[in-house]
């Protein structure tokens, strides 16, 4: 409150000619509007609707596996084994008698844990080399180029192939790779949207203040550059489960016994002739995920990217 609202006996305005109390509750309201516009939009996005549907049951059938499953998943009755689809294994049963259903819902959990632990990691550790590479030094912005640059110039199935053949497969390598494969992406999306924020004035002003590079990046930078990566995550998904079942297609991921949707397909083709609905069944949840989580990250880009036509 200045000396002429003293005088006057007016409450304190702000810029804009309003009340400090009616400029924030304005604010306030216009930011209501805008998330709920955002879900309409959403709500309203068929793509979307059907992509979340797809991703809950994926996580619903991952997480409760124990309790839907029929069976165990590794156990045996081998008088039922290379069964076709019947009431009493409603998918099918493999060479050693396994309820195939079974053995897929378990194996939704290896591809929730990698998915899920993969992604997480990928992108918070993109998320803070590409911050510092975009508000950091020059030279420092192009060492780390140089890396991603680097890291991205390998297939990830050659960098499997090298890597097993040095430490053996097992899921935890899988997850190694999957992370390091993945930061590249991450962190040049989070550099771009950096570097175009860092000549913003709440950026200047912040560092004629004195405001350190930590205080920068975590109050300032990050929840704006976020966004995008969240997005591109809920996107990257099906790209992670696809590469943990080619990796344990091949032998280099997920070993026998553990259920995974690779093992399974590769167990199925080698009796494709005598039960085909093995990679059938293996084959269905892979495609269902990669469409509901594709769709879910297209939807999410439609309604919060404001360059989409659908967005605006």
């Amino acid at each position: 409150m200045n000396r002429s609202d003293l005088e006057t006996g007016l409450p304190p305005v702000d810029a804009s000619g309003l009340p400090d109390h009616l400029a924030e509750s304005e604010l306030r309201e216009s930011a209501a509007r805008e998330r709920r516009e955002k879900l309409r939009l959403f709500l309203t996005n068929w793509q979307g609707l059907t992509g979340l549907i797809l991703v809950v049951l994926f996580f619903a059938s991952a997480i409760f596996a124990p309790w839907i499953a029929p069976y165990e998943p590794n156990t045996l009755d081998v008088p039922s084994r290379l069964s076709g689809p019947t009431w009493e294994h409603l998918a099918g049963t493999d060479q050693l008698g396994r309820d195939t259903l079974s053995r897929i819902l378990y194996g939704g959990r290896v591809a929730l844990k990698i998915a899920a632990i993969g992604v997480s990691v990928a992108l918070v550790t993109g998320l803070i080399l590409g911050m510092i590479a975009g508000l950091g030094p020059r030279w420092l912005d192009s060492l780390l180029l140089l890396v991603f640059d680097t890291v991205r110039a390998f297939p990830t199935i050659v960098l499997a192939l090298a890597t097993v053949a040095l430490t053996g497969p097992s899921l935890g390598m899988v997850l190694a790779i999957v992370i390091v494969t993945s930061i590249p992406q991450y962190a040049r999306v989070a550099r771009t949207s950096t570097l175009s924020l860092k000549n913003s004035e709440f950026i200047l002003a912040e560092r004629s203040l004195g405001a350190g590079m930590t205080r920068l990046l975590m109050h300032h930078v990050m929840p704006n550059v976020v966004g995008p990566l969240m997005i591109l995550a809920a996107m990257d998904v099906p790209v992670v489960v696809t590469v943990e079942a080619g990796l344990s297609f091949l032998g280099l991921g997920v070993l026998p016994p553990t259920a995974s949707w690779g093992t399974i397909l590769n167990e199925g083709y080698l009796v494709i002739r005598d039960a085909p609905w093995m990679v059938i069944a293996g084959g269905i949840p892979l495609i269902l995920t990669t469409l509901g989580f594709t769709f879910l990250g297209e939807a999410l880009r439609d309604v919060f990217d404001p360059r989409m036509g659908k967005g605006r």
